[in-house]
């Protein structure tokens, strides 16, 4: 398979293809990525035969910053019949590996929108005759690839695979989260996202739980502190501005007028530090890493806001710093994502595993 398409937001198409070039690189797989402004995705042509394979199973996806989704592309079915769209992409679908899953996607752009009210009512015949043919498992099996089918338009579709074990779970690689009614600010979703982006669901109960403490830097009107207190942490926040009365209700939030890059606990009794303030990343990056370093924090999740140009170069330059300040330490694990509600930034997660570790119960 000489094809890799990688899903990304709209208007960053140079960047997660910047990005997976120079993955392709470091993996010996030589070639080109093929882009289109505010497309949503991105195709690698791979010299390769077998290339693109070679890197959906061997690239980590949960280390490309840019991308959404990491698929093989299969075949390329175009002018599908409207009137029978299912017999032309069974016979393209010859030759692949049994399935597990199946998702019938579009991207993520105004076009793509309109053709997801398709997608939703094609998948079920989709399924039924994937089937059929022994492409698909009778049931959903999670330790098999996912056949992916990524309509461009109506009778326009790239035909796929991602291997589970190293994929995003979500369709079209975006969470379907709702927006809590009484969050002050819709950035509450950024955090959200976050931990469900980076934190596995069977950690939650250890890394998520009740009675924990968190400090939030730069934090009015308290959109990140609402998704700290409705896991029912205890939240310190640190902002010269005025909080959300409701969430000052709640008891479970200290308020500190206080300068955010000045302020320090005066206990280290803190699990979480958690930032999305509006400042430059090399200022963001040193007051993290001091916290890290000091101890006053075990895991951290804050948002680097990009620059309009050279947002690669931007990114990647912030998070070699990082992990230079933080190599006196050691055993930190740094990852990144440019998450669905995140806009012009990227979201990063620091922690290091035997401090996790520790929260597991011993038997």
């Amino acid at each position: 398979m000489k094809q890799l398409l990688i899903y990304c937001r709209p208007g960053f198409e140079k960047e997660a293809a910047a990005e997976i070039q120079d993955k392709a690189g470091e993996f010996g797989c030589p070639g080109f990525a093929r882009t289109k402004d505010d497309s949503g995705f991105v195709i690698y042509e791979c010299f390769g035969e077998d290339d693109a394979d070679l890197m959906a199973r061997k690239l980590s996806y949960r280390e490309l910053i840019f991308a959404r989704q990491m698929l093989v592309v299969h075949a390329e079915v175009k002018d599908l019949p409207l009137d029978d769209r299912i017999s032309p992409l069974l016979d393209a679908a010859e030759g692949m590996e049994l399935c597990g899953d199946i998702r019938v996607e579009t991207p993520d752009t105004n076009d793509g929108k309109e053709l997801s009210k398709f997608c939703r009512k094609f998948t079920v015949p989709m399924r039924q005759a994937l089937r059929g043919k022994g492409l698909l498992t009778r049931n959903e099996m999670t330790n098999r690839p996912v056949l992916h089918l990524f309509f461009l338009a109506n009778n326009h579709a790239l035909l796929g695979y991602s291997y589970s074990f190293n994929n995003s779970p979500f369709h079209m690689g975006i969470p379907r989260l709702r927006f809590a009614s009484d969050s002050p600010s819709r950035s509450s979703l950024k955090l959200e996202e976050a931990f469900h982006v980076f934190i596995p669901r069977h950690e939650w109960e250890l890394r998520l739980t009740s009675g924990m403490r968190a400090v939030d830097l730069c934090a009015a009107p308290g959109g990140w502190t609402h998704q700290l207190v409705s896991r029912d942490m205890m939240v310190t926040a640190i902002d010269n501005n005025p909080m959300d009365a409701k969430l000052m209700d709640t008891g479970q939030v200290k308020h500190y007028k206080d300068d955010a890059f000045s302020w320090r606990p005066a206990r280290q009794n803190t699990y979480w530090l958690v930032s999305d303030m509006v400042e430059k990343p090399a200022r963001v990056v040193s007051i993290m890493a001091e916290w890290l370093l000091e101890e006053n924090c075990q895991e951290a999740i804050f948002n680097l806001k990009l620059p309009m140009k050279k947002r690669y170069a931007e990114a990647i330059h912030n998070l070699q710093q990082l992990r230079a300040k933080l190599e006196a330490l050691g055993g930190f694990h740094i990852q990144a994502k440019q998450l669905y509600h995140d806009r012009e930034e990227i979201t990063v997660h620091v922690y290091r595993p035997y401090k996790v570790a520790k929260l597991v119960p011993k038997e």
